[in-house]
């Protein structure tokens, strides 16, 4: 067990929490479309989508659509950048990493709380 790397569970549930609504998971899963299958997504290498981009195929208003991406980027999934008046969001590679790791068996979750 040795080869394993532990990770947190209450941040580890946090992510969870965050995909668990379908809107959110919608959104994370737009994002994580803008990568090539099997390239690192990265700041410097995806393309992001503006926030009303984002938006354009749910059905929610402009200021769920705002809750919901405060949502992932408070759980880590995502990071926004301003660009001009547009703000722009993108998948943070680093924690995709961690989940793909969690669901492959390759990292342990570690309960920091006791």
């Amino acid at each position: 067990m040795s080869n394993y790397r532990t990770f947190d569970t209450v941040e580890l549930s946090e992510s969870f929490k965050a995909l668990s609504n379908p809107n959110r998971l919608q959104i994370f899963s737009r994002l994580l479309s803008c990568c090539e299958p099997g390239t690192a997504c990265s700041a410097d290498t995806v393309s992001s989508f503006c926030v009303g981009e984002l938006g354009e195929d749910l059905a929610v208003a402009p200021s769920t659509l705002s809750h919901h991406i405060k949502e992932l980027q408070h759980a880590g999934l995502i990071k926004t950048q301003r660009n001009g008046k547009n703000i722009e969001c993108f998948i943070d590679p680093n924690k995709v990493k961690i989940l793909k790791e969690f669901f492959s068996g390759s990292i342990l979750a570690k309960d920091t709380e006791n």
